[in-house]
């Protein structure tokens, strides 16, 4: 996160906003949204955590929890003070590798469970990806209302550890059988790839032609 310079944000009723106030009604709203947002996907992570049974999967839920904490406190303190926060945003990394396997077989049919017996690590890992692509919509929307230069930072810096986030969960997933990826066939991938050209980026501005 980049540190921003001192604004004098004008109300047209009150005047000067102090920076613990200099936040747009939107802003208010979504940013509320981010931190309510926030404690529950804590929260699930927290109730999930008793019935995880892989190593792994305890290890890359008790890490993103541990991130997600620091990062909330993060928010929260920008969001109160309008200024640069103690504990600037940092960057998740992952410990999976990258590797998908591409194609579907035969499997079992899904059910809404019937009782709290049948939770298993390929629920729990589907849980945990639902509330963090959830988090990473709830602030992309919160960062384009910000008016607060901190507060829309941070929350713009924090989206890539979404995302690397729910790729590592997804990762997970993939190798354990939990989620398996379709692929199209090469042909038609390469007439998709294939059915856009590059934009060319020295071109003349229209009506500037002869002008010196």
């Amino acid at each position: 996160m980049q540190s921003q310079q001192p604004q004098n944000h004008q109300n047209l009723h009150t005047g000067i906003v102090p920076p613990q106030l200099n936040h747009g009604g939107h802003e208010m709203f979504d940013v509320h949204e981010v931190l309510a947002g926030a404690i529950n996907t804590i929260n699930t992570y927290t109730m999930l955590s008793g019935q995880v049974k892989d190593p792994e999967l305890r290890d890359i839920l008790q890490r993103q929890k541990q991130f997600m904490a620091t990062e909330y406190n993060t928010t929260l303190e920008c969001f109160k003070t309008g200024q640069d926060p103690a504990i600037p945003t940092q960057s998740y990394s992952m410990k999976q590798g990258n590797d998908f396997t591409y194609g579907m077989k035969p499997s079992q049919p899904q059910k809404p469970m019937q009782s709290v017996a049948e939770i298993n690590d390929g629920m729990i890992a589907l849980s945990m990806l639902n509330a963090v692509k959830s988090g990473a919509m709830i602030k992309t929307s919160a960062a384009l209302e910000a008016t607060n230069p901190v507060v829309r930072r941070v929350l713009a810096d924090s989206l890539p550890n979404c995302i690397e986030m729910a790729y590592e969960i997804s990762l997970y997933q993939n190798k354990h059988g939990y989620y398996q990826v379709p692929q199209l066939a090469e042909q038609d991938m390469k007439l998709m790839q294939n059915g856009y050209a590059p934009c060319p980026t020295q071109q003349q501005i229209p009506g500037t032609q002869g002008l010196h």
